[in-house]
Order: structure tokens, then C-alpha cells, then sequence
């Protein structure tokens, strides 16, 4: 159990003492309102515009920190100064929500799909209940509200090739998740079995034991570069909310059971044998394939591995799992922070070489390493009280 200790330790000492503030010291936007996220390695600002994702997702991490480790006047503060922003500027006419914004929140880009949504969502309800404000939880409903019932115009035709993805029920787990939490609503609940059973009926390909991305419309196999294509660490991610729910439900064995198979086999698929870590990109037939950055190291992958085989430890006590967390721990620890400025690197090349030294940008910022650190101390501290 000292490792245990020792690991919680270290989740609770980067998130509290490096992670949240090097953000709270470099991101936030006094003049103009909001965060600014594309940062170099020293945490100075390289680019004003501002990432619609991240607004909601910083502020739903500052706002859970508030619930859920102290309830600090600053995380209360900035999150609520990131829901203004959020509610002031990142919302278009037509309700939908825009993907970035300059830094005046002035809209320059709009997605066809609603994750700036859902993001809005959890950020709205972890205020709401922060501070008990009812706006916030309206918000929050409204958001998700857009979030399910937007559908995004198909990149292809329809006709030819159709398709369904993976990323909208995965996300709707965990954005429902938080919700039902945040909210006290357990209706809720309803919407999570119905994305589970779509995960499990038509994405968990027996033939090839893998969690595919997109299939055809029943769940078959695409053979093209895009439906042959895996995402390991997006499967991983997918187990743990799986897995998840499976405690809150009193470690209900069916949902463990499927979390579990999830995990089991991407982490067969994506870990790199030769130089360790998790691989971007696989093909499901062990094809090449055709994205250039299939084999780096990207930071969030980690982070879900991290999570996910760490609460497999905690569910079932398996050892397989405790092993498998060690080795995740130990690459990303050797490899990603940054000792000299703090936080962590997110772009490695396979052999683990730093690739780009920012520490921010549209897509990198403070969500998956300050989640990781938050749900690792979290079983961390059950598998000690066990």
C-alpha cells in the first residue's frame, strides 16, 4: 500500500502545486475576460485567440476543485469569470456555440459539431453547484440540450458511405455524468445506458478485439483508411467513463465487465512495445496508416491510460492492472513534465524526443493532466481506505 501512498502523493502535489498554477499565473485575461491557452513552454502567451473547449473546460476544472477538493475563494473566482466569458461571447445567434474566438470574443471559427457544448455544460453545472446559483444550472441544460439534438451536416455523402462515430456517445457519458452529479437529477441515467449499449452493440469489434472509431451503420467494419483507423487513448478514455459507472452503480459487473474488455484490448493495440507509451494511431488490420503523427506520444492519452488502468486496480484488484498503471506512470512522468517551468510538455515523437516545447494551444490545455491528477488521488485514496 506505500505505493499507493506514494502515488497519491504525487497526483496531489502536481495538481495542487504545479498543474492549476501554472495556468492560474499565465492564463487568465484581466483586460479582456477568459483564458488565454496557446502558451510556450514558459507560460508566455504566443497567440490571443481563445479556444471555446478549453473556456468550458478549464472552468468545469476550477469549479471541481472548488466542489470537490477545497473549496478556495480563487478556483471560485476564475471559474465563474470563465462562465462569463463563456455565456458573454461564446455564443452565436443561432444558439450554437463558436469553436474560437479572438481575444476580445470576436467569433473566428465555428465547428459542425456541439462539443463546445457539452464542455459548456459540465462547466455550467460544476458552477451551479459551487455556488448555487440557479442560472448556472439552466445553462448547463440548455447546453446539453443543444449538445444532443444538433446534428452535424455529414463530410461525405450519406448515401455512399454511411457511418456513425464513436466520440458523441462517449462524450455524452461523461457529460451526463457530471450533470446528474452536478444537478442531483438521476434522469440522467437513462441517456448514459442508452450510449453505453451503443458503444457495446455497434464499436466493440470481437473479430479484431477493438474498440473501433467509426463503423458502418449496423457496426460494420469500414475498410477504408478512416474506418480501419483506432485511437487508443480515445478508447482508454471511454473504458474508465465506462468503469465509472460501474462504481457509482455499486460496481455494477456487466458495466465492469465492458470497461474492462475496453482497456484490455486498446491497451494491447496501443502500447508501445518497443519504445513504451501509448501510440496515436493504429490500424485495425495492422495496416499502415495514413495520419503522419500515428506513432507520437501525445500527452492526453497518457492521462486516460493513467486513470483508467489505475481505477481497474481499484475495482478488482488485479495485478495485471497495478503493473499496467506503473508502466504508464513511470513513461509519462520520464518523459512529459517540464522540470525546469512546470506542467507538462503534450508533443513527444515516439521515442519519446520532444517534438514542440508548448505547453498550450486550440487543443492542449487545462482538462485531461489536472483530470488525471484529480481521479488518480481519488483512487489512490480508495484503494488505501480498502
Amino acid at each position: 500500500m506505500e505505493k499507493f501512498e506514494k502515488y497519491r502523493d504525487i497526483y496531489r502535489n502536481d495538481l495542487l502545486n504545479d498543474i492549476i498554477p501554472f495556468w492560474t499565473r499565465h492564463c487568465v485575461d484581466r483586460e479582456q475576460g477568459g483564458f488565454m491557452f496557446c502558451l510556450d513552454r514558459d507560460g508566455s502567451v504566443v497567440d490571443t485567440d481563445k479556444g471555446v473547449w478549453h473556456q468550458g473546460r478549464f472552468t468545469w476544472t476550477l469549479a471541481t476543485l472548488y466542489n470537490e477538493v477545497e473549496p478556495r475563494e480563487e478556483w471560485l473566482e476564475l471559474a465563474e469569470h470563465g462562465a462569463a466569458f463563456l455565456s458573454n461571447h461564446c455564443f452565436d445567434t443561432d444558439g450554437r456555440m463558436f469553436f474560437i474566438v479572438d481575444r476580445e470574443g470576436k467569433p473566428v471559427r465555428k465547428r459542425r459539431y456541439a462539443y463546445s457544448e457539452s464542455f459548456a455544460a459540465i462547466a455550467f453545472a460544476a458552477c451551479h453547484k459551487a455556488t448555487g446559483k440557479e442560472e448556472y444550472a439552466q445553462k448547463a441544460r440548455d447546453c446539453f440540450d443543444i449538445f444532443l439534438n444538433h446534428e452535424a451536416p455529414p463530410k461525405i455523402d450519406p448515401q455512399n458511405r454511411p457511418m456513425r462515430g464513436m466520440g458523441f456517445p462517449m462524450i455524452g457519458i461523461a457529460t451526463a455524468q457530471e450533470l446528474r452529479k452536478n444537478l442531483g437529477d438521476d434522469s440522467f441515467t437513462a441517456q448514459i445506458d442508452g450510449w453505453i449499449d451503443e458503444i457495446q452493440t455497434y464499436f466493440m469489434n470481437e473479430e479484431y478485439r477493438a474498440v473501433m472509431e467509426v463503423v458502418g451503420p449496423n457496426g460494420e467494419l469500414i475498410d477504408h483508411f478512416d474506418g480501419r483507423t483506432l485511437n487508443p487513448g480515445h478508447a482508454i478514455e471511454g473504458a474508465w467513463f465506462v468503469m465509472l459507472e460501474s462504481k457509482l452503480r455499486g460496481n455494477d459487473p456487466e458495466l465492469l465487465k465492458l470497461g474492462l474488455k475496453m482497456l484490455d484490448w486498446m491497451w494491447e493495440i496501443g502500447w508501445d512495445k518497443e519504445h513504451g507509451g501509448i501510440l496515436y494511431f493504429r490500424d485495425v488490420k495492422g495496416l499502415p496508416v495514413q495520419e503522419y503523427w500515428q506513432d507520437m506520444k501525445f500527452w492526453w492519452p497518457h492521462n486516460e491510460a493513467v486513470i483508467a488502468t489505475l481505477m481497474a486496480y481499484e475495482l478488482t484488484g488485479d495485478e495485471k492492472y497495478a503493473q499496467w498503471h506503473q508502466q504508464v506512470h513511470d513513461w509519462a512522468f520520464s518523459h512529459f513534465p517540464d522540470r525546469e517551468h512546470g506542467e507538462w510538455f503534450g508533443y513527444l515523437h515516439r521515442d519519446g524526443r520532444l517534438s514542440v516545447p508548448l505547453k498550450g494551444n486550440i487543443w492542449k490545455g487545462p482538462f485531461h493532466l489536472p483530470r488525471m491528477c484529480l481521479m488518480a488521488m481519488k483512487s489512490c485514496e480508495a484503494i488505501l481506505s480498502a
